[in-house]
């Protein structure tokens, strides 16, 4: 998969910008607060339209304007794609393929799919698991476009059923709806689970390899997916997963009546990360959780190439300067294959097949010509 060219209107501090890029490693720099990062927030969007930074598409959005413009021209597949994303406040973004309007967003991933490193990755080890259901659900929803679909209704029943919980004791009749919510949470619910297992242990076996050779074979890196008490066997097949969840709802009725909260269903997962058999959330050093973070991010990148047969797009943001010399070595040597994108501030650590940008102000020098105007 290469991103052969973008296209920006109005996103971010970006006021028109046209770059072509390089198959293999893209090197962009520059100083702090200049558009970097934005121009790969931009090619990850167009990978599953959403973004690493901003909760919704209006923060994407020039200030002042009312609208934002994303294209893109892509080879995937032995393919030529046209990739569009039309961003407007206060209406539903739009989506398009060679000219055609996308249903969903999960459609893009079928073309294009990213793997983003970024400096708050540094620390998904250490945050709670919020952080990494979220690195389990955009890696996923990239992969499958049937968990992206139960991902949205999930949140949407989640809602819902929040509202009820919130508000049954003014108005009672409420509750009269909620064994219909739960029932559809959890068949919604066991499609989530069964599918984030089964990524998980395609992840136990991807990342503590990258890890073991990124400690020198001084640690083992082990990953175990934690979800709803009453399910033994994660794995199994979503209508084998419903009654099991349905019992853990039962069980937690009175719970969650009197709390005013969904205590019951996927939306507490965590996936536990040990090095050496401890925990790594609470024992880890700052070097391991490094270490560790990147693995997991590594490891994604061989699953969606297993997968699909065509490396990801690989976005590292800031990394780089994050790690000391040894551990700079290793990802840029594990790196090899497929198209890379990254930003730092100095080009001088950087040399050979490499194509260079800089970034000022918004706008994008190639090599020693302008790339970008306006």
């Amino acid at each position: 998969m290469i991103v052969r060219s973008i296209e920006l209107d109005f996103f971010r501090n970006y006021l028109h910008t046209e770059v072509s890029f390089s198959p293999n490693v893209n090197v962009i720099y520059g100083e702090n607060a200049q558009g970097k990062t934005n121009l790969l927030e931009a090619i990850g969007y167009l990978s599953g339209a959403r973004s690493h930074r901003a909760r919704y598409d209006r923060e994407l959005i020039q200030f002042g304007v009312e609208h934002a413009f994303i294209k893109a021209e892509l080879q995937a597949r032995d393919r030529l794609y046209t990739v569009e994303a039309k961003l407007a406040n206060g209406q539903r973004r739009q989506l398009f393929r060679n000219g055609v309007r996308l249903k969903t967003a999960s459609e893009l991933s079928d073309t294009l799919k990213t793997v983003l490193f970024c400096p708050e990755d540094l620390t998904l080890i250490r945050e709670g698991a919020v952080a990494r259901r979220r690195f389990l659900d955009d890696c996923i929803c990239q992969l499958r476009p049937r968990y992206a679909a139960a991902l949205a209704e999930y949140k949407r029943l989640y809602e819902h059923k929040t509202r009820i919980l919130r508000d049954y004791s003014e108005n009672p009749s409420l509750l009269d709806t909620l064994d219909d919510f739960d029932l559809r949470m959890a068949q919604t619910g066991a499609v989530l689970i069964h599918y984030r297992a089964h990524f998980v242990k395609r992840l136990r076996e991807s990342a503590p390899p990258i890890h073991k050779d990124f400690s020198g074979g001084r640690e083992i890196l082990s990953l175990r997916y934690e979800t709803v008490k009453t399910i033994s066997d994660p794995e199994a097949p979503p209508k084998d997963l419903l009654p099991a969840l349905l019992a853990h709802q039962e069980s937690h009725r009175r719970a969650e009546l009197d709390a005013r909260q969904c205590l019951s269903g996927p939306h507490k997962d965590d996936l536990t990360v040990e090095i050496d058999g401890q925990n790594a959330r609470q024992f880890a050093s700052q070097g391991q959780t490094r270490t560790a973070a990147l693995s997991l991010k590594l490891g994604t990148r061989e699953i969606f190439y297993a997968d699909s047969g065509e490396w990801p797009v690989l976005l590292l943001d800031d990394v780089l300067s994050e790690l000391d010399g040894r551990r700079q070595d290793f990802v840029l040597n594990r790196i090899s294959g497929g198209q890379v994108f990254i930003t730092c501030c100095d080009k001088a650590d950087f040399s050979g097949d490499c194509a260079l940008f800089h970034v000022s102000n918004g706008a994008v020098q190639a090599g020693g010509g302008v790339c970008t105007c306006n």
